[in-house]
């Protein structure tokens, strides 16, 4: 094989290198993992990622397999100032899984788990996903707050917060956190817990993937086996009046309710009623985790509410809520995202959110208005990197289409919406469901206190950017 052109970083500079075939070979035999350039076989599967919009080329692809070779793909790409990228589920719509000219190191085959049923904790490994963790967890009846689509990685979910169906009654997926394994910019291999690295623990908890690769997480678990969960069906010209009974009754609903709200085009499918297909819908989305005759109780006012044309919540495995909607977000499409945080259902709010629901460009987008608060909300604001604990709501835009040639028009409408919203929003957004932010945005997020707290950290873990592929905190040293 040839010589491999690659790209280095210098600073904030990139540019062109050349690593010998000597240098390459040297390095693949550091590893148990396999080695990927762009003419072999299995290359161009593993430089995708969920969003197809992001099509990039690596120059070297390494699927890592434990974390030394983690380890070893650090302490090569400093030894030759490689941009690097990390996958783990490779699920984030920013794509920054992915890189052009650099190294990417694949954590995807890394997905070794071991549960602790005694204890109610699990050790998994950072390329797991929420399904392969669930799968696990749930055969002994537990598990921990983990999104809502099966298919993200925890990784990257966890480092950024982790808002899922779990979260009223446990928290976010990072309050859960016991502990994790970690692989600095200099190579080297730490442990951060509440008692170890707890500056680096601190961070990580919201920080996201500024301060290194996380090989291992350590979660707490609890007792999860049924939910009461699914969907309701509404046509858009109820939307408005369902909206107006949320905000007088979620505000009263216990920590065990979560609701989620999606407006959608209804597919032609037999779960959405004919008259439907091919239209906007509202569709309310519940998980009550605790005593189902509870559950019945607490959610009668919605479902006797209005006409909805469909109920379909029941009596569930968790791990079967979990991947209910899997196929509304599939792979090998073109998304882009924005997120931001509501205190609570307006006026102004209600009209915003059912106005730009109904104008969606594609009929595979959603806009998705989350519940949070319970268990969320309890935990110091500055306890976490984790921000905005003190808000109701968190809306985001997620459109979904297939052609390369309409990107424009779908964008145009997350941005255009994204406008309209931020007259009612807090300000702040959820990173983990954005594909681009900037310094302001970023600070505007954590806040300046906090900000100033993660520029700090980066600083000290990794004061040359290695890291650089994230919502980035810029070192200043």
């Amino acid at each position: 094989m040839a010589d491999q052109r690659a790209i280095t970083t210098r600073g904030a500079t990139l540019a062109d290198t050349v690593l010998k075939e000597s240098v390459i070979q040297d390095f693949k035999t550091r590893l148990r993992g396999a080695l990927l350039r762009p003419s072999d076989a299995g290359y161009s599967d593993a430089r995708k990622i969920w969003n197809a919009m992001i099509d990039k080329q690596p120059a070297l692809i390494v699927r890592c397999v434990g974390a030394a070779d983690v380890v070893s793909c650090v302490n090569f790409a400093r030894e030759h100032n490689l941009l690097v990228s990390v996958r783990g589920g490779g699920h984030h719509a920013a794509g920054f899984g992915v890189c052009d000219g650099g190294l990417m190191i694949d954590l995807s085959p890394m997905k070794g788990m071991r549960v602790d049923p005694a204890r109610k904790t699990v050790q998994a490994q950072g390329g797991a996903t929420w399904g392969d963790f669930d799968r696990e967890t749930t055969a002994f009846g537990l598990a921990t707050p983990g999104g809502q689509v099966s298919t993200t990685g925890i990784a990257g979910l966890t480092l950024g917060g982790g808002v899922g169906w779990l979260s009223r009654k446990y928290g976010l997926s990072c309050d859960n956190l016991l502990s994790v394994d970690v692989v600095t910019a200099d190579g080297n291999f730490l442990t951060a817990s509440a008692s170890e690295n707890t500056d680096l623990f601190w961070g990580v908890r919201g920080g996201g993937g500024n301060f290194g690769i996380i090989t291992s997480f350590e979660y707490r678990l609890h007792p999860v086996a049924q939910v009461l969960g699914g969907p309701m069906i509404y046509p858009l010209d109820q939307a408005k009046d369902v909206l107006h009974f949320l905000r007088g009754y979620l505000p009263t609903v216990p920590d065990e309710l979560t609701v989620l709200l999606i407006f959608m085009t209804a597919p032609v499918d037999p779960m959405f009623p004919a008259n439907l297909h091919g239209k906007v819908i509202l569709a309310p989305a519940v998980c009550f985790t605790g005593d189902l005759a509870e559950g019945e109780r607490v959610l009668r006012p919605l479902r006797s509410f209005g006409t909805p044309a469909a109920d379909f919540i029941a009596p569930l495995p968790y791990a079967t809520l979990q991947s209910m909607f899997d196929a509304q977000v599939p792979p090998g499409f073109h998304s882009y995202m924005k997120s931001m945080y509501l205190f609570d259902l307006s006026e102004g709010a209600i009209e915003a959110i059912v106005e730009c629901g109904a104008s969606m460009t594609s009929p595979l987008s959603h806009l998705h208005l989350m519940q949070l608060g319970g268990a969320t909300s309890r935990i110091g604001e500055e306890d976490t990197a984790f921000s905005s604990r003190a808000v109701g709501y968190e809306c985001y835009l997620e459109p979904i289409w297939a052609n390369p040639a309409e990107a424009d028009r779908h964008i145009a409408w997350v941005r255009d919406s994204w406008s309209i919203l931020q007259g009612v929003s807090s300000g702040a957004g959820y990173l983990n469901r954005s594909s681009e932010e900037g310094q302001a945005e970023l600070r505007s997020t954590y806040g300046t206190k906090k900000y100033e707290r993660l520029v700090a950290l980066k600083n000290k873990y990794d004061p040359t950017n290695f890291f650089r592929l994230n919502h980035n905190i810029k070192p200043t040293v």
